[in-house]
């Protein structure tokens, strides 16, 4: 495997589309499509990646020891990382996850994620693969409802006037502005859901994944 898979293979692991992978960096996604592509080294961005998201240059070059200086995440009773929330989704009550009254049943110290609002166990098949039941998310919350990565998969949290909906589903652009398109990732899962935009309460950004065996 060479150094340009590699970095392929951490970008889908951090669950970030190229687009969103450049962003991160500071790079354009064009650099980073010819990185993977192998018609460029990634010895530019090795520091960038390092800083970012704690992933060891050393792997990433020669494929030797971990992926991330850190040996993974680090679970801990006190308050320090990510919290996890095992909760359903469908019986999150409130307009926000920082509502919850509930105390975390403990921290996710992973520094990829830590700049997330919480972990979320995953239940049901409907936006499998890309999120399969039993799986961990991390989201992040956007307060900027107006800014929304056309094709990537959120939580959706909204009022009465969407039906209450706690969902996790990609989001597209609907032709009229005042309203989302929601769809499944899983192809048995047919036909779009339509929104109104006021009627969301809280939005959150699925940036990755963890299984419950790495917990």
């Amino acid at each position: 495997m060479t150094e340009n898979q590699r970095l392929k293979i951490l970008r889908e692991i951090l669950n970030l589309s190229q687009g969103e992978f450049s962003i991160a960096i500071g790079r354009k996604q064009g650099s980073v499509s010819d990185i993977e592509r192998g018609r460029n080294s990634v010895d530019g961005i090795l520091e960038l990646l390092k800083l970012k998201f704690n992933v060891n240059p050393v792997w990433l070059k020669t494929g030797e020891g971990e992926m991330f200086l850190d040996a993974g995440p680090e679970i801990s009773e006190a308050p320090a990382g990510v919290p996890y929330f095992n909760v359903e989704l469908s019986k999150i009550q409130e307009k926000n996850l920082s509502m919850l009254e509930e105390e975390p049943e403990y921290y996710v110290n992973f520094r990829p994620f830590n700049d997330c609002t919480a972990y979320l166990p995953v239940y049901g098949d409907s936006m499998y693969p890309k999120y399969a039941s039993g799986e961990i998310i991390a989201v992040k919350e956007i307060n900027n409802h107006e800014v929304i990565l056309w094709g990537e998969a959120y939580l959706v949290i909204t009022n009465a006037g969407s039906n209450n909906l706690r969902t996790i589903k990609l989001l597209f652009e609907h032709p009229d502005p005042s309203k989302i398109i929601l769809r499944s990732s899983n192809p048995n899962y047919k036909g779009d859901t339509v929104i109104e935009r006021g009627t969301i309460f809280s939005l959150y950004i699925i940036k990755g994944k963890i299984t419950r065996s790495q917990m």
